[in-house]
C-alpha cells in the first residue's frame, strides 16, 4: 500500500510530465535482493520500488530508475560512484548516477564532470530527492 506522502508526490509527477512507472516489486523480493547483495536499501527508496520498481521520469528524457526485479536492475557492483558506499540505483539523462548512501537514507547526484557529488545534490531521503526532481532536471516554470 502505497503511503499519502508517496501518492502526492506520484499525483505531483504525473501532473507535471510523462512518467514511465514499472510494475511494483514485494517487499519479500527487496529483501531477498538486500540479503543477495549484502546490502541495505533506503526505507524510502524501497517504498518507491513497492510502488514502482524502476521506471522514467519525464519523458523523452530526464532519469531513469533501477529496481530490483525488472530492469534495468540495481547492480551494486556498478563502478559509475564516486567510492565505495554507495549504489548506483538510477541515471539523469546527462549520464550522472544517482546514487543512495549504503549506510544511510541519503540520496545523491554524481557530477561526472567535475568529479564529486555536489552539496546541492544530496537529500535526506528519496522523498526529498523526488519532491526536487522538477528543479534538479531544470524544467520548473
Amino acid at each position: 500500500m502505497i503511503s499519502e506522502e508517496l501518492k502526492t508526490i506520484v499525483d505531483k509527477l504525473v501532473e507535471q510530465g510523462r512518467m514511465s512507472f514499472l510494475p511494483e516489486t514485494t517487499e519479500e523480493k527487496i529483501t531477498e535482493f538486500e540479503a543477495k547483495n549484502n546490502v541495505k536499501l533506503p526505507q524510502k527508496y524501497k517504498e518507491w520500488l513497492e510502488f514502482s520498481d524502476g521506471g522514467e521520469f519525464f519523458l523523452p528524457a530526464g532519469v531513469q530508475m533501477y529496481g530490483v526485479e525488472h530492469k534495468p536492475l540495481i547492480d551494486v557492483e556498478d563502478l559509475d560512484k564516486p567510492e565505495e558506499k554507495y549504489i548506483v540505483i538510477g541515471t539523469l539523462a546527462s549520464g550522472d548516477p544517482i546514487l543512495c548512501d549504503k549506510t544511510s537514507e541519503k540520496i545523491s547526484i554524481y557530477n561526472h564532470e567535475d568529479g564529486r557529488v555536489e552539496e546541492d545534490e544530496i537529500y535526506e531521503s528519496f522523498i526529498d530527492f523526488l519532491n526536487d526532481l522538477y528543479d534538479l532536471l531544470g524544467i520548473g516554470g
